[in-house]
């Protein structure tokens, strides 16, 4: 192997950046968890884009899971191209940016604020102008992330909003996952996912599989092979590819599914037998899986914890991935680190 890329240095570094945000974030974590009880919001606003937005989306499912909350995702031109100015009182809206910087983000935030909402501004950038505007700023202390492809950051945004919804809603159960978490992402990372290097080496279509706050995961692992791999990946509720995107499963046809131990396995089992029977190539994380190829997993003990797990494997994959395809995943062509938006 070459020198270890920046993407393998920070995908190691999950673990620790994970105890981190816990043992020296929760004073933040806490006081925003706290508002948001104090608040009770009626709905709960997200404002984010890329990878945060995947965080944004994971927490939608958890918040609606364990809070009872409806969520919804503000698209952030609303505010910086048409100036528009929502009904937000009495709501809560939380926004999520690793520079906390991109202008489209900071304004809808900063106007979802002077609208009445609790705003709460999840960032990697201490002090960054998207804290200034928001009631409560949450530095997720995940350090510097060098790589183009947000890991350690995704991770640390999404635990995030996990402690925060610990603090809101007073579960002791997810509060204690959450303190176990640290050692299981270390067994996460090392997962071995190789089987699927060569399984995919000669692909450049793939459709990964999830459910619940599974699916945010396969949108974040599809956005990764397209970043790292020039692989065209796209991410469908297990439910959903049974409509029109299963006209393109032929022979052949891979897919990854990331299955989340909780209700959604049953069904997602069932999918992804179906397409197996139509001669799909599949891979999932479920040792309950029958002709499926099983991938190894992490078990966190927790419905809510096991996605970060999953993901978490994923990104050591991935990085594997895109080398053996003799790519810099780095330097992804045409992107960069931080990209700001109107």
């Amino acid at each position: 192997m070459s020198a270890p890329t920046h993407m393998w240095r920070e995908i190691r570094e999950i673990p620790d950046a994970a105890a981190d945000l816990l043992r020296d974030g929760d004073k933040a974590l806490a006081a925003a968890g706290t508002a948001l009880a104090a608040r009770d919001p009626r709905v709960l606003a997200t404002v984010a884009r890329g990878s945060s937005d995947h965080a944004a989306s994971f927490l939608k499912y958890a918040t609606e899971l364990t809070a009872g909350v409806p969520v919804a995702s503000l698209g952030p031109s609303i505010a910086s191209i048409y100036g528009a100015r929502l009904k937000l009182a009495g709501a809560a809206a939380i926004a999520i940016s690793q520079s906390g910087k991109s202008p489209d983000i900071v304004a809808m935030a900063e106007m979802a604020r002077a609208a009445g909402a609790l705003t709460i501004g999840i960032t990697n950038t201490a002090g960054a102008p998207i804290g200034r505007h928001c009631d409560h700023e949450v530095d997720i202390l995940a350090g510097t992330e060098r790589s183009v492809a947000a890991t350690k950051t995704f991770v640390n945004s999404a635990l995030a909003g996990l402690a925060m919804l610990a603090h809101w809603t007073g579960s002791d159960r997810l509060a204690g996952a959450l303190r176990a978490l640290p050692p299981e992402l270390e067994k996460a990372v090392g997962c071995d996912w190789s089987p699927l290097v060569a399984a995919l080496q000669q692909s450049e279509s793939l459709y990964i599989l999830g459910r619940g706050p599974g699916m945010a995961i396969a949108q974040e692992a599809a956005l990764k092979f397209k970043e790292t791999s020039g692989v065209h990946a796209e991410a469908y509720s297990a439910a959903e590819v049974m409509h029109g995107p299963m006209a393109l499963v032929k022979p052949g046809f891979p897919i990854l599914a990331l299955v989340v131990r909780d209700q959604s396995e049953p069904s997602m089992l069932a999918a992804i037998e179906s397409l197996a029977a139509r001669g799909a190539t599949v891979f999932a994380t479920s040792d309950k899986a029958g002709r499926e190829a099983a991938l190894p997993v992490a078990a966190t003990g927790h419905a809510l914890t096991d996605p970060l797990a999953l993901i978490a494997s994923f990104y050591g994959f991935v990085e594997s991935f895109a080398r053996a395809r003799g790519l810099d995943p780095d330097r992804p062509p045409n992107l960069r680190k931080v990209t700001e938006t109107l």
